[in-house]
């Protein structure tokens, strides 16, 4: 029986990814540097190679700092990937400057323009010629990062206009059988980005943090009952290289793991029930993760 997740190539960079992702964001935000940097430590011992992390102001809390300590002796196991949340290219090289400080390395693996769905970034600032988009794709020339992509939760048209226009390398999309109601990247965006052959990664695939009263998070949306069918689901898309998923605790991160390493293919008696408490879900949710256009 296999000790480690599976690998799948992501897209045409040539990389190999293990088909589950480490999200920093929970970790950086409830755990201790050393309780994090263990974490880190067992999630390699596991296969899991592809690290998805992103400054503190960006929901990330101390992320960056503790991944950091684990890249000093362990930078070359790791597919290191941050964000740039910041339109304007020279805030988001400054803001790449700072992360890779952080970091303790001298580059990512990669880097993308964070959120393209919000309104702050708009892509008349982010693709224009001092926009976020072109300084990373010098960054990318200069060495400071391998690849450059575009991560989001919503307005699928933005992303859809971008990959036709710009040149890009990864798309990190909101995907999840219940959101496919809602933004549907998977069916307007990936069928295009997976022709280009672009590195396809999914998130939010347990659909996202359930929010509490005072203003903290807990748990996710989806129920536990369906968190098996949603990695399946999110896997089993095609030309999908990973799923990243937010993880603070060994349960979680050995809970994954199994999902990971015993994904087969959704029957079609499996898709239709999907398809029903999918659309169930996309009501209650509602856009819950921003504008749809």
């Amino acid at each position: 029986m296999a000790t480690t997740v599976p690998v799948r190539e992501l897209g045409k960079t040539g990389v190999r990814l293990g088909v589950l992702g480490f999200g920093t964001a929970p970790a950086g935000l409830r755990l201790s540097r050393r309780d994090a940097i263990r974490l880190y430590e067992e999630a390699l011992s596991l296969g899991i190679n592809y690290f998805d992390t992103a400054p503190e102001f960006s929901g990330y809390g101390k992320a960056q700092e503790q991944l950091g300590y684990l890249l000093k002796e362990r930078r070359n196991e790791v597919f290191l990937v941050t964000k740039c949340y910041e339109p304007s290219g020279e805030a988001a090289f400054r803001l790449l400057q700072r992360s890779l400080k952080e970091l303790q390395t001298e580059y990512a693996d990669l880097v993308f323009v964070h959120s393209l769905g919000a309104d702050k970034m708009d892509p008349r600032v982010v693709f224009s010629r001092n926009g976020c988009y072109p300084a990373l794709m010098k960054a990318k020339a200069d060495g400071l990062t391998r690849f450059v992509g575009l991560s989001g939760h919503n307005r699928p048209q933005r992303f859809l206009d971008a990959i036709r226009a710009a040149e890009v390398d990864v798309l990190l999309n909101a995907v999840n059988f219940a959101d496919r109601h809602t933004y549907d990247f998977e069916g307007t965006v990936w069928p295009t980005a997976a022709r280009k052959r672009l590195g396809l990664i999914a998130m939010k695939v347990y659909g996202g943090a359930r929010e509490l009263p005072d203003g903290g998070f807990r748990g996710c949306l989806m129920p536990e009952a369906y968190l098996d069918a949603a990695v399946r689901y999110a896997l089993g898309l095609p030309q999908v290289a990973s799923a990243v998923i937010g993880m603070a605790s060994p349960a979680e991160l050995h809970a994954n793991v199994r999902r990971a390493m015993r994904v087969t293919a959704l029957s079609p008696r499996e898709r239709h029930e999907l398809e029903r408490v999918g659309k169930q879900l996309a009501a209650q949710w509602g856009a819950h993760l921003g504008d749809v256009v």
